[in-house]
């Protein structure tokens, strides 16, 4: 099957239904905070990938999700299947729909504590046909062993394989060797690489033909085959964090899926995430294929050179 055929991305993971507080700040241990404007929002790593994917444009989205039989199934649903995600339903009568608990603050940093009900039902026989599949997109909110089951089932039928490594964990070295890419953040990083030094040094120690670090507002870095990109963030004001980091997936695996070059599909990721944290919300918040084009032709919101200069030094630490 030629590449052009096998363009589709299949996310493999997690949906919960978000239950989101605002808050002057993210209490401490033991601090009770008065909150205020109190909503519900489509979210979960895998669900929150997968809109922001079939939002990128460009290619073909599906999902795997597993669903409880009750209310709180009925929104995610229908945002995902409004964002124009094919979905592979698994109903669990015996657990309930995921759930997560976020605290939001007022400077746009929020705490989240997830139940993942349903999640943790996927199994190795419910992954679907990879016929016309060229990217497999998998996350951590889902067991372990399943995670790796679908990436040994994916690259054994030639497809590529991405890992958001969220919530972090240590990784076992089965499934890093199934890898493509793989997606952390700062902390996750930290945990995956065994706390190294430095970001050059757990970029190093990490198996992994291509691994990216996510870096926040200062923006992102990858190694690939051995060379280092910096892709510093866009100028923004943020209302909320959330789901910038999964929307960051999402649109960089769309665009590797279109065979964009690293560099471009970095830029397009970053411009995506960053419009994500202007917005309330999880999927709510996840912009179109316009609006990032929109962003990247506006020169007074493109990083410049010493954006790019902040972040080498940054790296370089």
């Amino acid at each position: 099957m030629s590449n052009a055929a096998r363009s589709t991305v299949l996310v493999a993971g997690s949906a919960n239904l978000d239950f989101v507080v605002r808050a002057t700040h993210v209490p401490a241990p033991g601090e009770t905070v008065l909150g205020r404007g109190f909503s519900t929002f489509p979210g979960g790593k895998g669900a929150n990938q997968a809109v922001a994917c079939a939002r990128a444009g460009g290619v073909p989205t599906r999902m795997l999700l597993a669903l409880g039989e009750d209310d709180f199934a009925t929104p995610i649903e229908a945002s995902l299947r409004e964002a124009g995600v094919a979905l592979s339903t698994v109903r669990d009568p015996a657990l309930p729909t995921g759930t997560a608990f976020i605290c939001l603050a007022d400077n746009a940093e929020n705490a989240i504590t997830v139940a993942p009900g349903a999640n943790l039902g996927l199994r190795e026989e419910h992954l679907p046909a990879l016929d016309g599949v060229g990217w497999l997109l998998l996350q951590l909110e889902t067991p372990v062993p399943t995670i790796t089951a679908y990436a040994r089932c994916a690259r054994a039928a030639g497809l590529k394989v991405a890992l958001n490594a969220a919530p972090a964990q240590v990784l076992p070295d089965a499934l890093l060797a199934l890898l493509d890419v793989l997606i952390v953040n700062e902390g996750e990083l930290e945990v995956v690489a065994g706390h190294p030094p430095d970001l050059a040094t757990g970029l190093a120690r990490v198996p992994v033909p291509c691994v990216i670090v996510t870096l926040g507002a200062r923006g992102s870095l990858a190694r690939v085959d051995g060379q280092i990109l910096l892709q510093p963030g866009f100028r923004i004001e943020p209302t909320d964090t959330t789901a910038a980091g999964d929307t960051f997936c999402g649109a960089l695996i769309a665009a590797l899926a279109e065979q964009q070059p690293m560099a471009q599909a970095l830029l397009a990721a970053a411009a995506a995430s960053a419009l994500t944290c202007t917005r309330l919300g999880a999927q709510s918040s996840i912009p179109c294929r316009a609006e990032v084009l929109a962003l990247l032709a506006d020169p007074a919101r493109v990083p410049d050179a010493a954006a790019h200069a902040a972040l080498a030094a940054v790296c370089a630490r």
